[in-house]
């Protein structure tokens, strides 16, 4: 900096045109800080004394106007539709050279204009007299002659005349005020025009003088900001032209991961230096990763894209440990049977997988009011499609209810037990296969049937079956030095995914390589001058470590990624049980006998049900048998208590026929009751009753 001048930025960047780009400024007085990122075009600038600025491109943005009456200054776009008019200049110009050097370049299209002279003007036998107005009307260039100024002359009684004048012609020159027009831009497009004084054309706006100046939007670049950078020429800092000085400064650029990839392919290999480490370390769990720390260095192989598949270990394990794993994994593995833990789990995967199997691992019990059937342990069922069914109808509305079902077969064997010929013919016709229906949101436990031993490359698993795979490692990737994945009885193939990714490796290990998958892994490099850590012109011959450990916060950000719109598996039908059913009922019998204005607590009706596992209170006694005893009724109550904790096989419509024909006595005996349990209780013995029959029978 020494012998150089320091200029505000403003008048240094208003002498510059884009030809002479690129410059290097230096700061050099005081620290500028803009706080606001929208206010600059989307850049935060901040100056401090020292730092360098790589001016690359200006742009005219808008003009600074200032008001030379009170010295106030204001702000007009380049494109503002306003005109202006010069203000003629005090100062008296000393020849007619000197007065046309401060035109606009294109002087012809400015032409004419006015000027006066303080004296007598000669030439040849002809005088011009002092202070008449001389109106300019060409430039006449002869070779070999001097050049001349054609002027009009206006004399007495409308007489007029044409002269040539010699532009060395000396005397005191006034320019007159003329009747030109000129809009921002061409008044910042012309240095001479730069320098004068103008006045509004519309005197409304402004009367006074105004001086002029251009604000440029100034495109640069400094050490350590991303790409270029916008700034306005009229932040108030000086600054000194280092240029000649510079010219072997480099700029560091400091690149995202993301930008790395877009880097032309001749940029690699490389090597770069962190600036910022990575920013989270919860993501993976593998080598590499301690090792990316700020200002260590790297050698960026090669950017791509890698086919890979997350693979996770069972949950029955300890800790339950997740992989990235690149398709180009070398060991071979074995296909394991998947267990499902509901019937919407088998539906997601027989739309992927057609024709699927499985066997089923734990019983459960019919039910038909919830459209549920029995299942066996061992028997076998093979996914056909997902149909509708109908719900059994539910008294308390009156209709049918529709909802999603799977339809499965049977392939469960016929039993060779049984000697019945009209069975064995039905089975023969139903080729053995039963057709049962599986509401989408059943709880069952089902483990898929495969007969399957083959041994598959990771990359033939993807091809050949759709996933979600459970697979076993049987051999082990012999290019890597650990495969952490041989060892496991079962790993689960989540999702197969196209990650972005850079080739690197540390530099007193270059042939080691791993691969970074940009996506996942946020941190900022620089590229180097420096020298590849091999000799030139032969690379070593890299492995590629195939396989990088994550934790379970990367698979939660990628489910949240993917899954975001995945429906949810559907919940069962709003039914109400049977016993809130006979709540109903018997509140309906209820008010029949109370009439609508007494009110009867629910909780005594639950009491009063056969569902109910307390014993029922005694009623109180009737209103017109005050005087007689309660009815024998009571002792049929007392014999079927012992008999209700006991379950009876397909008695549901044997009830509901049982309560037709109770005896007229034991509904007479209970006329003015509040309760109804000696008709329930009657229904009850009937059933027991022909249970008896039934199996005696039998």
């Amino acid at each position: 900096m020494a012998g150089s001048t320091a200029l505000p930025l403003q008048q240094l960047i208003a002498s510059f045109d884009n030809s002479c780009l690129p410059k290097i400024l230096q700061v050099c007085s005081g620290v500028y800080f803009q706080g606001s990122i929208y206010e600059l075009s989307g850049s935060e600038v901040s100056f401090s004394t020292g730092d360098l600025i790589k001016v690359i491109g200006i742009e005219l943005q808008s003009v600074c106007c200032e008001d030379l009456g009170n010295n106030e200054t204001f702000e007009l776009p380049i494109n503002h539709t306003g005109l202006f008019k010069v203000v003629p200049d005090e100062m008296p110009y000393g020849t007619i050279e000197e007065l046309l050097s401060l035109r606009p370049v294109g002087l012809e299209s400015c032409l004419p204009f006015s000027f006066t002279s303080s004296s007598k003007i000669s030439v040849g036998d002809f005088t011009l007299g002092a202070d008449r107005a001389l109106t300019v009307l060409s430039i006449e260039r002869h070779e070999g002659e001097e050049d001349r100024v054609r002027c009009h002359v206006r004399g007495q009684q409308e007489s007029s005349a044409e002269v040539c004048i010699p532009m060395s012609s000396q005397g005191e020159f006034r320019e007159c005020e003329n009747e030109e027009r000129f809009t921002l831009r061409e008044i910042m497009s012309s240095p001479s025009l730069r320098s004068r004084q103008f006045r509004f054309v519309n005197t409304t706006k402004c009367e006074r003088a105004l001086a002029l100046s251009p604000i440029y939007q100034v495109h640069a670049i400094m050490s350590m900001r991303k790409n270029i950078f916008k700034f306005p020429s009229s932040l108030e800092v000086d600054v000194v032209d280092v240029t000649e000085m510079s010219n072997d400064v480099n700029f560091v650029t400091p690149l995202s991961l993301s930008e790395v990839l877009s880097q032309p392919k001749e940029s690699f290999p490389t090597v770069v230096q962190i600036l910022e480490g990575p920013e989270t370390r919860s993501l993976f769990r593998c080598s590499w990763l301690p090792e990316l720390s700020k200002n260590s260095h790297l050698v960026f192989h090669k950017t791509g894209t890698s086919a890979m598949v997350l693979l996770s270990s069972l949950k029955s394990r300890k800790t339950q440990q997740y992989f990235l794993v690149s398709q180009q994994y070398g060991g071979r593995l074995r296909r394991r049977p998947r267990e499902f833990n509901s019937v919407y789990e088998l539906y997601v995967a027989s739309i992927q997988a057609p024709g699927l199997k499985v066997g089923v691992t734990r019983s459960c019990e019919e039910d038909e009011e919830e459209g549920l059937p029995a299942l066996s342990v061992g028997e076998q069922l093979e996914v056909v499609r997902c149909e509708t069914m109908e719900l059994p109808c539910d008294s308390s509305h009156g209709q049918k209810q529709a909802v999603e079902a799977l339809l499965c077969q049977r392939l469960q064997e016929p039993d060779d037990d049984d000697d019945d010929d009209d069975d064995e013919k039905e089975v023969k016709q139903g080729d053995e296969r039963e057709e049962i229906f599986l509401p989408l949101y059943m709880q069952g436990h089902f483990v898929e049937v495969i007969a399957d031993n083959k041994k598959y490359s990771l990359k033939d698993l993807g091809k050949q079956f759709s996933l979600p795979q459970d697979v076993k490692v049987v051999s082990r990737d012999t290019e890597l030095e650990t495969d952490p994945l041989f060892g496991f009885a079962c790993l689960r193939i989540e999702e197969a995914l196209l990650e972005p990714t850079i080739q690197a490796s540390f530099l007193h290990r270059p042939d080691h390589c791993f691969e970074i998958p940009t996506q996942w892994l946020s941190m900022s490099v620089s590229f180097t001058q420096d020298a590849l850590p091999w000799p030139s012109g032969q690379p070593p011959k890299c492995h590629v470590d195939r396989v990088t450990e994550v934790t379970d916060t990367f698979l939660y950000e990628f489910r949240k990624q993917g899954n975001s719109d995945a429906a949810p598996p559907p919940r069962p039908p709003k039914r109400i049980p049977s016993s809130k059913k006979s709540l109903k009922k018997t509140s309906k019998a209820g008010k029949s006998k109370q009439g609508p204005d007494k009110s009867v607590p629910t909780k005594e009706l639950a009491n009063l049900t056969l569902n109910s596992k307390r014993r029922p209170p005694a009623p109180p006694p009737p209103a017109i048998l005050d005087d007689q005893p309660p009815p024998l009724v009571r002792r049929k109550h007392a014999s079927a208590e012992g008999t209700t904790g006991k379950a009876l096989p397909n008695t549901y419509v044997e009830r509901e026929e049982s309560k037709k024909k109770v005896k007229l006595r034991a509904i007479e005996a209970d006329v003015d009751s509040d309760h109804d349990y000696e008709t329930v209780d009657e229904s009850f013995v009937t059933v027991v009753q022909k249970a008896k029959e039934n199996v005696l029978y039998y």
